[in-house]
């Protein structure tokens, strides 16, 4: 079989289960040539467990128009949110807290990440994810900054 011809490749955020072929994602798959139906069809049946979740894709684009996708996992604000329990990070993280976070569930989050992370140590992409969380306005207990 002919190795196929890459024609382009994007990343895309879409909640799991539940995408739409409705902005921004079906204008950002059908400028690229992609079936935004065909696409959503096969993510959804793909992402079903995660229910709603926001997760990432890399859309691979062959020259005859067919199309691969991998899914990633959530991002890491996304997961930080799921487990302080709140909507949203705060907008002022340095007066406004939104909650706290420990050295445990920081771990769990960079084991599920660590895959799709730089990092030498589950301790160094522990403390690139305690940043992310300072950022949002959470509270890092238990993690040494260096």
């Amino acid at each position: 079989m002919a190795k196929k011809e890459i024609t382009t490749q994007f990343k895309i955020q879409a909640p799991g289960g539940s995408a739409t072929p409705a902005p921004p994602i079906g204008p950002a798959l059908g400028q690229h040539g992609v079936n935004p139906g065909q696409f959503i069809q096969q993510f959804n049946e793909r992402t079903r467990h995660l229910n709603g979740k926001v997760v990432g894709c890399v859309i691979t684009v062959y020259k005859d128009r067919t199309f691969e996708f991998e899914i990633k996992s959530p991002p890491a604000s996304v997961m930080i949110r799921d487990v302080v329990g709140k909507e949203k990070g705060s907008g002022v993280p340095n007066k406004e807290k939104i909650g706290k976070i420990n050295a445990d569930q920081l771990r769990a989050i960079a084991e599920e990440k660590a895959k799709e992370m730089t990092g030498h140590s589950v301790e160094a992409m522990m403390r690139t994810i305690a940043g992310t969380a300072r950022s949002m306005g959470v509270d890092v207990e238990g993690v040494p900054t260096r």
